[in-house]
């Protein structure tokens, strides 16, 4: 053994005669919980649509007819309470904290559903953010959930491996915009989860493209995708395109997500029920 040695075996590559095998910091759920598969939707950086993303996936399997969650942990910038039109707050009981359920019946846990008012900042340091995210596992009765999406907060440190390290994550979807910085950024996020072994589903390519609705034709905006390149290239079989939509974006103002209709998204879900299904 070197007289350096951190005795953090999991973060060591040297093979020496004291090497333990690697520690699992998996957290248990809640005793009275039930998931059955848990979703990760990352990204490099923030505001590409991860909540977005997240939202529309979670309506869209429950619709399916599956039971969906989602667990908010972007705790410095919960928007998924907004876009659902939450405002009560997450009920504590004796045995533990119940979500809360939106019309359609996705069950929710998010900081802003626990914060006195839903304009008070977060100013915490890492730890104590990556400790609530664990809480929100370990605490919270997530009843009869198919699917538990996790909309993680942005880039590759504390909190993200926190997530990834304390979360049974079955697999992540990734999302981009067009442009090709943002896209060399998630390329960081896609070979985090490599690194981690954790499947990635697809890439969801947010602000895609602009439809005209006079003459149909669509317009790229933040200049020509090249999702299918960028994809290819990290080897992700699956795509997908969200346009710019102004009334994707009213039904998000307005927490009227359930009742927005779009196809775009369809791939994924399909994607999603093959490579991570329930039984």
């Amino acid at each position: 053994m070197s007289e350096t040695c951190s005795h953090d075996c999991l973060s060591c590559s040297s093979n020496c005669g004291e090497r333990t095998a690697p520690q699992s910091f998996l957290e248990n759920p809640h005793p009275m919980s039930s998931v059955k598969k848990v979703i990760g939707v990352v990204s490099g950086k923030g505001g590409v649509g991860k909540s977005l993303v997240t939202s529309l996936l979670s309506v869209l399997m429950q619709r399916k007819g599956y039971s969906a969650g989602i667990l908010d942990a972007d705790i410095t910038g919960p928007s998924i309470p907004k876009v659902f039109g939450l405002h009560q707050r997450a009920q504590a009981i004796e045995t533990g904290i119940l979500p809360v359920v939106t019309k359609t019946g996705i069950s929710v846990m998010s900081l802003n559903l626990l914060l006195e008012n839903e304009t008070d900042p977060v100013v915490w340091r890492g730890p104590v953010i990556a400790g609530t995210v664990k809480q929100f596992w370990t605490d919270v009765i997530w009843e009869d959930v198919d699917y538990l999406f996790v909309d993680m907060p942005p880039g590759t440190g504390d909190v993200p491996l926190t997530v990834y390290q304390s979360l049974p994550i079955d697999g992540i979807v990734v999302v981009t915009s067009p442009q090709e910085l943002v896209g060399m950024i998630v390329g960081k996020a896609v070979r985090m989860a490599e690194l981690l072994s954790v499947p990635v589903l697809g890439i969801m390519e947010n602000m895609s493209y602009f439809e005209c609705p006079d003459c149909h034709g669509k317009h790229s905006i933040f200049g020509e995708s090249h999702i299918d390149e960028f994809a290819g290239e990290l080897g992700i079989d699956t795509v997908a395109r969200i346009p710019m939509s102004p009334a994707l974006a009213a039904a998000c103002d307005a927490g009227a997500i359930e009742d927005f209709k779009g196809d775009f998204l369809d791939k994924m879900a399909e994607k999603i029920e093959t490579a991570v299904p329930l039984a």
